[in-house]
Parts: structure tokens; C-alpha cells; sequence
């Protein structure tokens, strides 16, 4: 069965005419007809009483009918809630970021960049580095919001993704502060003791940059992991629970160093900087993707 087949019938049934209907629908009276005979056959009941002038519908053509009108109707509807769909999805911005960036940096440069551009729906997932490479190398986001350091190999260092350097941050270890303000656990701790740390888990960026830049303990000292999260925003709790010692952003942390909640725990030599990167597909995105990395990159250039 033809869509054409019911809009046919329709134009039939309020003209009573196939000559007019012909016109009507722009067709030769002959492929009318067939098309009228046809649905029909589909139906398998006549719909159309042809020794009546004007041309009238039988009783199945009266019943058959509001379900013709129904089905072009609902047709008509669903076509302009998908075209509705995907102009949304179109206009609309997927960024995956890992759990700390989703906290501390993603809302604040959005609203640096907004005056730029006119942004319409903006989608956020937050998960693991590892979790959100899989949504990029999937398709399911445009862009990828993540530390990086140039040391440690990423799912997306080939040529099908491009990045920019949107920010800079700095890996710190912290600590709870004792009674004097000194930290409870300062690295490297006493020679032959083990000092508590709180560290990241495998599917964790965070982690796999330490794992990989990270200082190393001096002979004597021992660095003894005593709790694993994947969320940066977890290990700062527990260390401001004093259970030890944790490499947090930064970014995350400026009002907990700020107030002395935390201290730093080591010198500067057990810092880690990093940058902060967005990734994007290679390939040409929707408009609004596509003005969106420029404004972004734009402001990765002029920001000191």
C-alpha cells in the first residue's frame, strides 16, 4: 500500500469526481484510476460506488475513511516531530568530561565563552577518562573535556580527533593540617614508616597520569596506598578526614588550601603539571559544534 493510494481516496471522497480528483492530484485520469483500484485491492472491499454520479463511497469507503485521514494525519505529525528531533540535535552541544573538570572548570570557562556565541541545548556526561574516550570513539559526543599531559598516550592521539589547550591545572599532594597547621602526612615521611595515600583508580586520567609522571618515593620512604576512587572529589574528602595523602587538582581544591582545610604535603618537586584539553572529532560537525571549537580555540589563543 502507497501513501499516494489514501491521499487519492481522500481527494475522491470530498470531490465525488475522478476527472477532478485527476487534476486535483496531477495525474492522468487512467494512473488515478488504477491507483483508486488498487487500494482497493489492498483493502479488499470496494470503497468507491461508481454507478453514482457525483461518485460516492460505499459503506466500506465510509468506514475506511477518518482511518485513512487518521493514518496521514499521525504520518504528517511523526514527520515533523522527527524533523523537530534532530534540527534539536543538531543545535545541540555533547561534551563528556571527567568528574573533577565537570565540578571545577566546565561551568566557569562555558560562561567565559558564552558572549562569544549563541548556545542552544548543551548535553553533560561526566564519567572517567576512560569511560568518556569510549563516548568519543563512539560518536556519542562531540567533545571531550579532559587533563593531559604530553607524557601519557591517550585512546584519541591519532589523526581522526584534534585537541586544543583550553586550561592549565596542577596536580598537588594535600594533606589534613595538625594542630601547628603543618600537614599530618608530608612526604617523604620518616625513613623506614609508611606514609598513607589516597589514590586513583585504574579507569581514572588522574591516575594514569601519576602512574606515569608521578614522583617517586626516595629510598626509605614508602608510599603505602591505603584507599582507590576513580573520583577526585571523593580522595579530597578522605583526606580532609586525615586518612592520608592525595594528588588532587588544583582547580578542585582552591578553597580548602585557601581556608587551610588542606595543606600542601610536599615540595614543589612532587608537583605535576598538566593541561587541560578539549578533543574533537577530525571530521565536519553540525554548525553549532563547528562554532563552538572555533570560539573555544579562539580563546585557547588569546588567554595568557
Amino acid at each position: 500500500m502507497e501513501l499516494d493510494w489514501l491521499e487519492d481516496f481522500l481527494t475522491l471522497s470530498a470531490c465525488g469526481s475522478f476527472s477532478r480528483a485527476a487534476e486535483q492530484r496531477h495525474v492522468t485520469q487512467p494512473a488515478f484510476s488504477r491507483r483508486i483500484r488498487a487500494l482497493e485491492d489492498w483493502v479488499g472491499a470496494p470503497l468507491i460506488d461508481r454507478s453514482a454520479h457525483p461518485a460516492s463511497l460505499t459503506e466500506a469507503g465510509r468506514r475506511f475513511r477518518p482511518a485513512a485521514e487518521e493514518i496521514l494525519r499521525r504520518l504528517a505529525a511523526a514527520r515533523e516531530e522527527a524533523r523537530t528531533a534532530e534540527q534539536a540535535a543538531a543545535a545541540t552541544l555533547r561534551f563528556a568530561a571527567t568528574h573533577a573538570l565537570s565540578l571545577s572548570f566546565f561551568p566557569a570557562w562555558l560562561r567565559e565563552l558564552e558572549p562569544g556565541l549563541r548556545l542552544g541545548p548543551i548535553q553533560l556526561v561526566s564519567d572517567t577518562l576512560q569511560a568518556c574516550e569510549e563516548l568519543m570513539l563512539q560518536g556519542r559526543a562531540q567533545f571531550l573535556l579532559c587533563h593531559h599531559h604530553p607524557s601519557v598516550a591517550s585512546r584519541l592521539d591519532t589523526a581522526e580527533f584534534l585537541s586544543t589547550r583550553v586550561g592549565a591545572d596542577t596536580l598537588v599532594p594535600v594533606a589534613v593540617a595538625d594542630a601547628a597547621g603543618k600537614p599530618r602526612f608530608a612526604i617523604p615521611g620518616a625513613r623506614g614508616s609508611s606514609l598513607p595515600v589516597l589514590a586513583y583508580n585504574e579507569e581514572s586520567g588522574l591516575g594514569r597520569i601519576l602512574r606515569t609522571v608521578g614522583g617517586k618515593a626516595p629510598d626509605g620512604a614508602r608510599l603505602e596506598t591505603v584507599f582507590r576512587s576513580h573520583l577526585a572529589v571523593v580522595l579530597k574528602r578522605m583526606a580532609m578526614d586525615g586518612r592520608g595523602v592525595a594528588w588532587l587538582p588544583l582547580s578542585l581544591i582552591g578553597d580548602e588550601l585557601g581556608d587551610g582545610r588542606l595543606v600542601r604535603a610536599g615540595g614543589n618537586g612532587w608537583l605535576v603539571p598538566v593541561e587541560i584539553r578539549l578533543v574533537r572529532r577530525g571530521a565536519t560537525a553540525p554548525p553549532a559544534a563547528e562554532a563552538f571549537w572555533r570560539i573555544a580555540c579562539g580563546a585557547a589563543r588569546i588567554a595568557p
